[in-house]
């Protein structure tokens, strides 16, 4: 779909995990195709998303970090689309 390809890893509030999943795949748009995974370890989620330019991961980012659940994300840019 898209040119530019990152991930998101994100660490949410104890316990809301799923919710916050669902929360970010409603962000879904014709810019952007999102996949998320619940995973364990040091993060709780990884969201995958392809976006027609960086700017619609941007846009997304912002979105993600404003959900109520969220407490931290680190993003990271593919090196190929």
């Amino acid at each position: 779909m898209g040119s530019v390809k990152a991930y998101i890893l994100l660490i949410t509030s104890i316990g809301l995990e799923y919710e916050v999943a669902e929360e970010i795949m409603k962000l879904e748009d014709e810019n952007t195709k999102i996949t998320v995974d619940v995973v364990f370890g040091e993060y709780d989620l990884v969201v995958t998303v392809e976006g027609k330019d960086l700017k619609s991961i941007d846009k997304l980012v912002t979105n993600v970090r404003r959900i109520s659940g969220v407490t931290k994300t680190v993003t990271l840019i593919s090196s190929r689309g």
